[in-house]
């Protein structure tokens, strides 16, 4: 498990450029169809997936068995002592039992002994924080350096996060649909797997690159590093990155964006601020989504917004329905003024 967020460990993203899969399957049906000297039917992209050699994060985990009276030991064979005694681990439960020790080697000791005392890992806790700390600074300067190249060509990203399911790429579509001709809007989807949401947004026009994440819960800067190489989002322009569908762990990790936006649909409760404060106070829009619902829903919008606000003072909120239009002019006006910094 990873020790900053306890999602399971991966061999690595997966980026996938559907425009360049799609132009590699054309290129390479038509050298078929030359070399044979037919033509080669229709046949579905074969989607290579785009990924470095690199973890998508570095995941550590200390193996061994650390006793406060003094030395990692393995427990296998010929020598039984008694315990009573409290483990802690890491905070995940304590426990007292008895049990038998015994161990391997060329000796045997014909008594038992006994130990009434607690003891901790200690050890392990100390280096599961200082793995976190590796994890999270290692991430802060990747970020900056996306920072560093958004900037450099005057590009606006936008790290959108939310629950699965509140809107985020109906969201997409929708603002893509009504602004695409007078913004230049590039999409970085995120999700752990299919290419599903990358295909609706491509279906509107606007260029679009997938990052499937595997078993990974969030996107990290060096994974969006990845994808804005092969984005290549013209100067500029705005890059919406659709972050995996999770209100916990995308806010721990900083991606290069300009600013992180929070979709949160009135289906999901009011009381969602309090129960995820961490999220709230790390996004500096709120945009509560699906108002079209409310006629056929118990949610209070005030007692909401009043939630937000008192994790995060400052954020902003805004009611729309991506579905229906409603509010979506003043999320526009947001994003140009944004844009125009």
């Amino acid at each position: 498990m990873c020790t900053t967020c306890g999602c399971s460990n991966t061999q690595g993203a997966a980026v996938t450029d559907l425009d360049a899969e799609e132009a590699q399957a054309k290129a390479q049906s038509q050298s078929q169809a030359t070399r044979e000297g037919a033509a080669v039917g229709t046949r579905e992209p074969s989607y290579r997936r785009v990924s470095g050699n690199e973890q998508r994060h570095a995941h550590l985990h200390p193996q061994i068995h650390l006793h406060v009276h003094g030395q990692p030991h393995s427990h296998d064979s010929q020598h039984p002592h008694h315990h009573e005694h409290e483990h802690s681990h890491d905070g995940v439960l304590a426990h007292s039992h008895p049990h038998e020790h015994s161990h391997d080697g060329d000796h045997a000791h014909g008594h038992t002994h006994t130990h009434d005392h607690p003891h901790s890992h200690g050890s392990e806790h100390v280096t599961s924080i200082t793995l976190e700390q590796d994890i999270l600074a290692k991430n802060q300067l990747l970020a900056e350096r996306n920072r560093g190249w958004l900037a450099g060509r005057s590009i606006l990203a936008l790290n959108l996060m939310s629950s699965p399911g509140a809107g985020k790429t109906t969201l997409l579509e929708r603002t893509i649909h009504d602004l695409g001709e007078t913004l230049p809007l590039t999409v970085i989807e995120g999700d752990q797997a299919t290419l599903n949401d990358a295909e609706r947004i491509r279906a509107t026009g606007a260029r679009v690159v997938q990052i499937n994440t595997g078993t990974g819960c969030h996107l990290d800067a060096e994974m969006a590093s990845r994808a804005l190489t092969q984005l290549d989002p013209p100067m500029h322009s705005v890059v919406m990155i659709e972050n995996v569908g999770n209100l916990v762990c995308p806010a721990l990790f900083d991606l290069g964006e300009g600013a992180k936006v929070l979709i949160l649909s009135v289906t999901e409760g009011e009381d969602k601020p309090i129960k995820y404060p961490h999220m709230f106070q790390a996004c500096s829009l709120l945009l509560l989504n699906k108002i079209d619902l409310l006629p056929y829903l118990r949610f209070d919008v005030q007692k909401c917004i009043g939630y937000a606000r008192k994790v995060n003072p400052g954020i902003e909120v805004l009611q729309v329905s991506a579905q229906n239009g409603e509010g979506m002019e003043a999320w526009y006006a947001w994003l140009r003024a944004m844009r125009a910094g």
